[in-house]
């Protein structure tokens, strides 16, 4: 469709009518809907004032060009770590905020815990502070660094770009347990939509942040259950398209094999994925859900229209998910000499 001069009209007639959406369910008279979508009162930091666009401007000024330059860098090499960083980004970002928790490497850390096991980047973001200590030494945190890379990674595999305010520290505490409540891809819509609560974000930033998985691979563990003994029936799922349940049955053979997120355009950041839960292709079962369920359907139907709809809202998403802090977090963190461990 040949969108012209009206294209900016239209996206704001489409952000209108999501932002109306996510309006509608959360004042619905059914209780379940008003209980998943009720926005909590209270703002989870009162840190994300003290973040800065200029706080680097003196002490290390050319703090994003050194991130971008090595971020595209291990790109270039290997297209798949674009992916791996926004979510390493995501699973910081989900347990206290913010603060690189997700990088510290000893027993019993986030990292080691099952989750984590198939997170990626962890090379990216030493080889990024070994170069800013060089340049800068003690001045940028590990959580500022993630966040830009993720962003950066965005950017490099043809999605956005938006503005990073900076200040977050590093945290000094991370529990391999506290990781569990990540969402693992199995999860059920009312529960994803009352963990994105818990960290302050809505339903429309669900499935917008869901479209990262336009880009980006998954272990065939996460869906052998889908493809061989759904529901302990021992038959595939029946929501799964057939063409696509042979496609999956021939690449996961193994549970150590992977596979792409999105089985079309899987190095393009673009609309595809929403395309994909159209065709009863959504690899997740928490993907192919969000066009079922009532609440997260004409959001990710609207989100298939227009590519710049989804661009823009994109980056509001990822900036609200930036700015999740933790106030023991922040009032206890550190700047991180090394990325994997506190400074003492």
């Amino acid at each position: 469709m040949k969108i012209g001069g009206n294209m900016s009209m239209i996206i704001t007639i489409l952000l209108s009518s999501l932002m109306f959406l996510v309006s509608w369910v959360s004042a619905s008279n059914k209780p379940s809907l008003l209980h998943s979508l009720k926005v909590p009162a209270a703002d989870l930091s009162s840190f994300q004032d003290d973040l800065s666009y200029s706080l680097y401007h003196t002490s290390c000024s050319d703090v994003e060009g050194i991130i971008y330059r090595k971020v595209k860098k291990w790109v270039n090499k290997d297209p798949t770590l674009a992916a791996s960083l926004i979510r390493l980004h995501f699973h910081d970002c989900s347990v206290r905020g913010c603060d690189a928790s997700i990088l510290l490497d000893h027993n019993g850390s986030e990292r080691w815990a099952n989750v984590s096991k198939s997170l990626r980047g962890f090379q990216v973001i030493n080889d990024i502070k070994t170069e800013l200590e060089k340049k800068c030494p003690k001045t940028v945190s590990c959580a500022d660094i993630l966040t830009t890379a993720a962003r950066d990674a965005t950017v490099l595999a043809g999605g956005p770009f938006w503005m990073i305010p900076f200040g977050r520290k590093d945290g000094r505490v991370s529990v391999a347990k506290e990781a569990s409540m990540v969402p693992m891809g199995r999860e059920t819509i009312t529960s994803l939509i009352e963990f994105f609560q818990s960290k302050g974000l809505n339903v429309l930033d669900l499935v917008v942040l869901s479209g990262a998985h336009t880009i980006g691979r998954s272990t065939c563990e996460s869906v052998q259950h889908r493809l061989y003994n759904y529901k302990g029936t021992n038959k595939p799922d029946p929501s799964i398209n057939p063409e696509y349940l042979n496609y999956l049955r021939r690449k996961c053979r193994w549970a150590s094999e992977n596979v792409y997120l999105d089985a079309k355009t899987p190095k393009k950041f673009d609309t595809q994925y929403y395309h994909n839960l159209k065709k009863k292709m959504g690899l997740l079962s928490t993907d192919q859900l969000l066009y079922v369920d009532s609440r997260t359907k004409p959001i990710a139907d609207a989100l298939s229209f227009e590519s710049s709809l989804f661009f823009n809202q994109f980056s509001v998403s990822m900036v609200k998910l930036a700015n999740i802090l933790d106030a023991k977090s922040q009032d206890n963190g550190e700047i991180r000499i090394n990325c994997n461990r506190v400074n003492y």
